[in-house]
């Protein structure tokens, strides 16, 4: 049984990446109409049921995710006659897989011990996780690129490039903004970012990212919303508008550049649940129970420890793909040349500005 427990675990870890990932993307887009009719004062998706004999069940217009995927399953696969068929399937899977892959260095959990082993709740490690998570979800710029130059459409054309000028623009900044958590934690690999974030400041304070540098995770979630294209950055979609880089596509292939979005805001909520908000860790819970600064604590057992641990990455990470989806209906779309405006002429400054800043500091205090 020893033998094949790490092979047997590799499954769990990966099993539980997907779960997250597959199991709040259906989901998600049922809590986005659901929280747009809200806002809006309407009442939102309810028409979808199940009828069992006389009574109709419409669970609160949660079977809507589930009649999408029917009708995307059968709907008919039109192509432009003038597309270029292999790019224009192919770019689908260059938008889905980045996104997915980028998920595999967050750890949502800490170490398992059995049988006085330390497994992993977190499909891959790498000493340069961080690195790792830029260059694949960087690489979801040619998915966007290849589907707009693809169609053979000028609308299309034209949602490829805005998103391709919006993506590249942002990244910039986005990653200038995490390099101020990695002078100041010391390292690259997320699981031992979140390790270091349980320490405490001044004695009390959870030594979070958010806490430690509040301006880089303000400039982060921006950058990330922009890279995500999403409203008020969704100028490579234009829903209001006849545009968009995926305008010629039906079927799967466009529920494919739908689940990617949503695999994305849950991408972008772990990411700033692990690098600003501690990941897993819960304030004053060590690993034997809670310690508390001003005395005292109360003694958990490990099993214990390691599922509070797991919902409160859970917790934050529900708490962010909300809070995404609520920016989204609250606040009104940019102009294009606001947008990058935003991203070269103010966001690529502070993150420069902060790095500089964040850099001095830390020089100080190992001086």
């Amino acid at each position: 049984m020893d033998v094949w427990l790490p092979y047997a675990w590799d499954v769990v870890r990966l099993g539980g990446m997907l779960a997250i990932l597959l199991g709040l993307a259906g989901p998600l887009t049922w809590a986005e109409r659901r929280q747009s009719a809200m806002i809006q004062d309407r009442i939102g998706p309810n028409r979808a049921a199940i009828k069992i004999g006389n009574k109709e069940w419409r669970a609160f217009g949660l079977l809507h995710p589930l009649a999408d995927v029917i009708k995307l399953l059968t709907k008919e696969d039109t192509v432009n006659i003038r597309a270029d068929r292999f790019l224009y399937n192919l770019a689908p899977f260059i938008s889905l897989v980045p996104a997915l892959v980028t998920f595999a260095v967050i750890p949502f959990g800490p170490d398992v011990t059995i049988n006085g082993v330390a497994y992993p709740l977190q499909v891959a490690r790498l000493d340069a996780g961080i690195l790792y998570m830029f260059a694949v979800s960087s690489l979801a710029v040619f998915g966007v690129s290849l589907a707009g130059y693809a169609s053979a459409s000028k609308l299309a054309m034209m949602g490829g490039l805005r998103a391709a000028a919006q993506m590249i623009s942002y990244e910039v900044a986005m990653g200038l903004s995490i390099m101020g958590l990695v002078l100041y934690y010391g390292t690259l690999e997320p699981y031992a970012m979140v390790r270091a974030q349980g320490e405490l400041l001044f004695g009390f304070l959870p030594a979070w990212g958010v806490f430690v540098q509040p301006l880089a995770f303000i400039l982060f979630f921006t950058a990330a919303t922009a890279e995500n294209k999403r409203i008020p950055f969704d100028l490579a979609e234009g829903e209001s508008e006849i545009i968009g880089y995926f305008v010629e596509y039906s079927g799967m292939k466009f529920g494919m550049f739908y689940m990617a979005e949503y695999i994305e805001v849950i991408v972008v909520a772990g990411t700033l649940t692990t690098l600003f908000f501690g990941g897993w860790q819960i304030p004053y819970l060590m690993d034997h129970g809670f310690v508390f600064p001003w005395g005292g604590g109360l003694d958990l057992s490990h099993a214990a420890v390691t599922v509070l641990r797991i919902g409160a990455f859970m917790g934050k990470l529900l708490f962010f793909c909300w809070f995404q989806l609520m920016l989204r209906w609250t606040l009104p779309r940019f102009r294009y040349d606001q947008v990058m405006s935003l991203g070269w002429r103010r966001l690529l400054p502070i993150s420069l500005a902060n790095l500089v800043v964040t850099a001095a500091v830390v020089l100080w205090l190992e001086a």
